[in-house]
C-alpha cells in the first residue's frame, strides 16, 4: 500500500523522469493554464482522468467528488465547492467541453442504491448520504425497473452522469454558453472491470469507443 514516503519517492521518479520530458511545457503552464476541457469525475482511487485520457500537464481542468456529481445551481447552502470550480471553468477559462465521466464499482452509487448511510450523522457517512440524495429521483427510477442487484447499479451509475449533466444545465451561464454552441456537455463512463471507455450519445445511451 502506498503511504506518504512512496508518494514522496514518486515525486522524485516525476523530477526525473515526467517532469523533464514534459520542461518545455511545464515552462509554458508557469504563465497560466489554457485547458480546452473540463473533466467532472469521482474521486475513487481507480479511475484517474488524466491516466484514463493520457494527457499531459494542462490539457484538462478536473473537478472530482463522490460520484462524479454536480449538484443543480442554488445561491444559498452550501454544496458551491463544485459550482465554483464549474463556474470558474466556464467563465474564466472558457473551456469549450465538459465531460462528466461515471465509472464502474462506484462507491457513491453504492451507497446511494443500499441506503446505507441514510439517517447517519456527520463523520459517519452523513456528508456521504446527504451528497448522494441527489440521486434519489434516479435512484427511485432504478430501483423500480431494475430492483437493487448488480444490473440496477450500472443503471445508477450511468445516471449519476446523466443527472449531472442536467444540473448543469441549470447554471444560467452554462445554459447561455450552450445554446449559443459555445460550449458542449458530454458524457462518459469507464468500466473499471474491462477497462473500456463507454461515450453517452445525444439520446442519452452510452456505447463503447
Amino acid at each position: 500500500m502506498t503511504d506518504f514516503n512512496d508518494l514522496i519517492d514518486g515525486y522524485h521518479r516525476f523530477r526525473t523522469s515526467e517532469y523533464r520530458r514534459h520542461h518545455d511545457r511545464w515552462s509554458d503552464l508557469r504563465e497560466g493554464q489554457n485547458p480546452r476541457v473540463m473533466v467532472i469525475a469521482c474521486s475513487d482511487s481507480r479511475v484517474d482522468p488524466a491516466q484514463i485520457f493520457d494527457t499531459v500537464p494542462g490539457e484538462i481542468f478536473t473537478v472530482r467528488n463522490i460520484a462524479n456529481l454536480v449538484p443543480p445551481f442554488e445561491t444559498g447552502g452550501g454544496r458551491h465547492g463544485v459550482s465554483a470550480a464549474v463556474e470558474f471553468a466556464v467563465t474564466q477559462l472558457e473551456v469549450p467541453e465538459i465531460v462528466v465521466m461515471g465509472h464502474g464499482s462506484c462507491g457513491g452509487v453504492q451507497a446511494s442504491l443500499t441506503g446505507v448511510f441514510d439517517g447517519a450523522p456527520p463523520g459517519e457517512g452523513g456528508f456521504v448520504a446527504h451528497w448522494v440524495d441527489m440521486l434519489h429521483d434516479a435512484r427511485a427510477k432504478v430501483v423500480c425497473e431494475h430492483g437493487t442487484g448488480p444490473e440496477a447499479t450500472r443503471a445508477l451509475e450511468l445516471e449519476t452522469v446523466r443527472v449531472s449533466i442536467a444540473n448543469l444545465r441549470t447554471f444560467p451561464f452554462v445554459a447561455e454558453r450552450e445554446a449559443a454552441g459555445e460550449l458542449a456537455l458530454r458524457g462518459a463512463y469507464f468500466a473499471i472491470r474491462d477497462g473500456v471507455l463507454h461515450v453517452m450519445d445525444e439520446s442519452g445511451e452510452f456505447a463503447p469507443v
